[in-house]
């Protein structure tokens, strides 16, 4: 088969990837072999391509929004079918018995393994993943709407929950690419009053399209105080802009894997009056299964931009330029015959 590895992680200007023949992996006893349709792009992706995010696995294959076709098995596997479609998203493992685990903080499992990092993903024609961990997925979305829901959507998600936003509250989104404007949908639909700040043209009409109240550059200050924020965009230095926003007792949640350097906090001007900061770390199943549950009743969708799977590290390239509003998704147009 066909797949993308990180041969050696540098800007991704330097080409890091390479595509290149590996064997097609056999699953393991608990786990699914996937025929990949489609691969969502992630910003994380990136990361690990430039070194941001070391990579755990030498020459790993990236890619952790997937969505496939079973096309085999381990023997303990029950409850799929060849055939069925599936997820394959960030969180790939986890111990199952530490105390985070036990009381239901599986996202913050010391023993917790990613796919696309400690296990090779979603940019190749075949991929695993262990069936306690993948999502049977709906029939009324096509592949390519599905794949950024994979983990855009979920981790959006998550960052929303974390940011404790009251029903019809005012929430502030920092950065509008694949995460944000999916995220946006879901606090939209639910009542809040959505501003959308990003330096991105593009986007910001995006999200107006969408029902923001208002779409600005990235610096600029919302028209009201905000109950919340989110912070999408990997950039330390918007975490005391975004406090600024917040109205007394408001909550500004971190979406990233990465974030560059934050400056110093002032505590009178940004964190007095009760406000929070709270990151987010991966996300649990129970996450992606409300997530997904969520995405049906309000018509989420997806802005997607496709690229041929041998096209994934331009797409990369592009994601860092900002050259696409939404999300991009790798399609991969080879055949399930190409298992040599």
């Amino acid at each position: 088969m066909h797949a993308w590895v990180v041969d050696e992680p540098r800007p991704i200007e330097r080409e890091p990837l390479r595509f290149v023949g590996k064997p097609v992996p056999a699953p393991g006893t608990d786990e699914l072999l996937v025929h990949v349709s489609v691969c969502g792009v992630c910003r994380t992706d990136l990361h690990v391509s430039e070194g941001d995010l070391p990579v755990h696995r030498p020459r790993v294959t990236p890619g952790h929004e997937v969505v496939g076709r079973v096309a085999g098995m381990g023997e303990a596997v029950t409850g799929y079918a060849v055939g069925d479609r599936v997820g394959v998203a960030w969180l790939r493992r986890t111990d199952g018995s530490c105390g985070y685990c036990a009381r239901g903080n599986e996202n913050l499992c010391p023993e917790s393994v990613y796919t696309g990092w400690d296990a090779d993903g979603g940019y190749a024609e075949y991929t695993t993943v262990p069936a306690a961990f993948a999502y049977l997925l709906p029939g009324d979305l096509d592949d390519v709407a599905l794949a950024p829901l994979m983990c855009a959507g979920i981790i959006g998600y998550r960052a929303l929950r974390r940011a404790a936003l009251p029903g019809g509250g005012r929430l502030g989104l920092y950065g509008f690419g694949g995460s944000a404007h999916l995220c946006a949908q879901v606090a939209i639909a639910q009542g809040a009053t959505v501003h959308v700040r990003t330096r991105d043209v593009a986007a910001q009409r995006l999200a107006l399209a969408l029902g923001a109240a208002s779409a600005a550059g990235t610096y600029d200050p919302p028209p009201e105080p905000l109950d919340s924020a989110i912070l999408f965009a990997p950039v330390g230095s918007l975490v005391p802009v975004a406090l600024r926003a917040l109205d007394r007792g408001g909550v500004l949640s971190i979406a990233g894997i990465h974030l560059s350097e934050v400056p110093p906090l002032d505590y009178e001007r940004e964190l007095f009056y009760e406000r929070e900061v709270r990151s987010v770390t991966s996300n649990t199943r129970e996450d992606g299964r409300e997530f997904l549950t969520l995405a049906a009743r309000f018509g989420v969708r997806a802005t997607t931009h496709t690229y041929p799977l041998s096209q994934a590290q331009q797409a990369l390239k592009d994601l860092k330029s900002g050259r696409f509003d939404g999300a991009a998704v790798l399609v991969n147009d080879s055949g399930p015959g190409t298992r040599g």
